[in-house]
């Protein structure tokens, strides 16, 4: 699998503006004026990487993530002192990746993930999409986005089917309250989560995980 390519829709599909360049040459344009993170691959020589690093240096220049070879702790350690956020050992996952430039991003003020954690689930609302602990993902609907949100914004208070509707309406008409039961259970199974319960009568109430804060 060609790595760049992939890695770019990747962070395509979580809502980042990604530039892609295979030489040095291409992306210079563009790293002082609207990059804030550079991703250097392992291709890139241990000069070129040490000659990029040296030469951003200055406060508002791009975060660079370099990624180097195994055991190789030299080149490891040079890249640190000439001033890499990160080294990380090659091949990586796209989503360690992601989760390192989400992590530049924030620290930038321009965090562009909104993540959520579930029993065994993480959420970035703002790509709509479920990360599991076992490394699939899935994306949720429009509709399911909304509902899930009007769940987070209701903490422990009980929802009625006519709070949903008006709320969280569905993507397509649906004749019957019953309906509503259908896509809790549905987003129930997505988020692999026990935290929206049904209260007999009422509706629907979350009851958010240990440790969760809004």
């Amino acid at each position: 699998m060609d790595f760049a390519p992939a890695f770019e829709d990747y962070l395509d599909r979580r809502g980042y503006d990604v530039v892609r360049a295979d030489q040095i040459w291409a992306v210079r344009p563009h790293i002082r004026s609207d990059i804030d993170v550079v991703v250097v691959g392992e291709g890139l020589d241990q000069a070129t990487m040490l000659a990029l690093l040296a030469d951003l240096q200055a406060e508002e220049d791009p975060d660079v993530i370099a990624l180097r070879p195994a055991a190789d702790l030299v080149d490891t350690v040079l890249a640190l002192e000439f001033g890499a956020a990160h080294v990380v050992e090659a091949p990586a996952g796209m989503r360690e990746l992601a989760a390192r430039v989400s992590g530049l991003l924030a620290r930038r003020g321009r965090a562009t993930s909104q993540l959520v954690n579930f029993e065994s689930t993480t959420i970035d609302l703002k790509s709509a999409l479920v990360m599991h602990a076992s490394g699939e993902e899935e994306q949720l609907s429009s509709g399911q986005i909304a509902l899930l949100r009007l769940f987070l914004a209701n903490p422990g208070k009980v929802l009625s089917r006519d709070d949903i509707i008006a709320a969280a309406p569905a993507e397509s008409a649906e004749a019957f309250d019953r309906s509503i039961d259908s896509r809790i259970v549905r987003l129930r199974r997505k988020l692999a989560t026990e935290t929206i319960v049904t209260i007999r009568g009422s509706g629907y109430r979350f009851d958010p995980p240990d440790g969760w804060s809004d």
